[in-house]
């Protein structure tokens, strides 16, 4: 009862690989389905072609970075110490308890900055994390 028709199988299959590469953004050279000795008429798919648009991408040119020098802070009261590194534009700090005890910097003006991790007069990127090392003042 059924019509089995080889013909109407490759003529739907070819359009649903045509849609499904339409869809995928592909395209297909040429897809034709051939006509087979059974067929009275040849089914042949259209060759559909999709032209995409020319990229015009052009790269942003990279952002200059921005240059710091990093001032002499050794000796200073380390609340001086950091004031004085962020007025020079550096804000990424890092600090210390320079006897190796561990200990949290909570009241900045009780420290003596003994060490900077970049030398004085260096200039560096403003966002290089400046350590300082820092003693107790008793």
């Amino acid at each position: 009862m059924g019509y089995d028709r080889p013909h109407m199988r490759i003529a739907v299959a070819t359009i649903l690989l045509l849609l499904t590469a339409t869809a995928c953004g592909t395209t297909p050279s040429s897809t034709t389905a051939e006509s087979t000795p059974e067929s009275p008429a040849a089914t042949t798919a259209a060759t559909i072609q999709t032209t995409a648009p020319a990229a015009t991408t052009t790269a942003a040119p990279a952002p200059a970075t921005k240059t710091c020098t990093v001032p002499n802070v050794v000796g200073l009261v380390h609340q001086t110490a950091q004031d004085t590194i962020q007025k020079a534009g550096l804000f990424l700090l890092a600090e210390e308890d320079a006897s190796g005890q561990g200990r949290l910097l909570i009241n900045d003006r009780n420290w003596k900055t003994t060490k900077q991790n970049v030398a004085a007069g260096t200039v560096v990127d403003c966002n290089t994390k400046i350590l300082l090392s820092a003693e107790k003042i008793d």
